[in-house]
């Protein structure tokens, strides 16, 4: 039985006005006028927020997305810079966002409106953390002969196709610049599944600041305390 339920992406930037509008256009999302550092769709779960940080990239980052595109030139465009070209080996073009970010483009004949194919997670063990993220948000986990990587499909409210696990060798270091967010009805049986709480919900957040089992920074957020009831 899962525990929670995959609810929207955050991205941590340093110049959120420029990146709602890079992430937007790349996307294919809005962003609404009385909130200009959101990003929406035509479902709840396809909301990225921009989160404004004063840290800079430094590291790879553990945590990437992977878009459809026309082309590689209508990337870069919007502003991305190729860090690795499309190759007989490689089917994807590596791309960095305005801030240095990577992600990964896709060359498609036919592209559909919302343009986030996929979000890829760089673990240590991708397969006991595919399975772990399973059990707790739902899903089936899927692999290929002769391939080092798991990922998921049909997760319940999932707004793309696949989340993927991927080797590497290296450790976290930093936290993720970008992470996820889920629903639950409580949080015990999250932190029961493996989860680490890193901050509790109180009087400044509304959401319980967790871990994944590799250190993935991840959001949980709870039903809203009955009036009078305060902040458990």
């Amino acid at each position: 039985m899962t525990v929670a339920r995959f609810k929207d992406l955050c991205i941590d930037v340093n110049c959120p006005r420029a990146m709602t509008d890079f992430w937007g256009h790349l996307l294919g999302l809005t962003s609404p006028a009385d909130n200009p550092e959101v990003l929406v769709g035509d479902r709840p779960e396809k909301t990225i927020w921009i989160n404004r940080v004063a840290e800079p990239r430094t590291v790879k980052q553990r945590v990437h997305l992977d878009v459809t595109a026309a082309s590689i030139e209508a990337l870069e465009k919007l502003g991305a810079k190729m860090l690795s070209p499309i190759t007989d080996e490689q089917h994807w073009a590596v791309m960095a966002d305005p801030e240095g970010g990577e992600f990964c483009g896709f060359v498609r004949e036919h592209v559909p409106s919302y343009k986030l194919m996929e979000l890829v997670v760089d673990s240590a063990d991708p397969e006991a953390q595919a399975r772990w993220w399973a059990g707790v948000v739902g899903g089936d986990v899927k692999t290929e002969p002769n391939v080092p990587w798991y990922w998921l499909e049909n997760v319940p409210g999932l707004p793309f196709s696949y989340w993927v696990f991927v080797p590497v060798p290296e450790p976290k270091t930093v936290k993720n610049r970008i992470h996820w967010d889920v629903s639950a009805d409580e949080l015990q049986p999250v932190l029961d599944a493996g989860a680490t709480l890193l901050r509790a919900r109180d009087e400044e957040i509304s959401w319980n600041v967790c871990a994944d089992p590799e250190g993935n920074e991840f959001c949980v957020f709870l039903p809203r305390p009955a009036e009078g009831e305060g902040v458990a």
